[in-house]
């Protein structure tokens, strides 16, 4: 489920595209109607530590020694820091959808929705 959604697709079939641009998401699954975002800030705590992963690099730099001394290594800093944070960002939006539907799967809510399972496309 979590490859499924780091690929950018419904977590539950696989098939269907989580977003409609960059980073806005469909409202269900056109392969298996499966509905992305049962209620809005579902993923809320699932995107947060996946926003914090990638900080934990320039932490983990600074706490080691790493020491900006001049304009062009702070800017070399942010960029390795910045970069990896947009350019994944679909990626890792799709973990945390990925992992909000897994905290659904495990923790079923009876009026919640979930399509059956049909074999497994991957």
């Amino acid at each position: 489920m979590l490859w499924r959604g780091a690929r950018r697709r419904c977590p539950h079939c696989g098939r269907g595209p989580l977003f409609v641009r960059w980073i806005r998401f469909h409202p269900s699954c056109a392969a298996c109607g499966l509905v992305f975002l049962r209620n809005q800030g579902d993923t809320w705590l699932f995107w947060i530590v996946m926003d914090r992963i990638p900080i934990l690099a320039g932490i983990a730099a600074i706490y080691f020694g790493f020491r900006i001394t001049g304009w062009l290594s702070g800017a070399l800093f942010f960029l390795a820091i910045a970069g990896p944070l947009i350019l994944t960002m679909p990626q890792r939006q799709g973990v945390a959808l990925a992992l909000s539907y897994l905290s659904r799967v495990w923790f079923r809510d009876p009026s919640d929705v979930i399509p059956p399972f049909d074999a497994d496309p991957d």
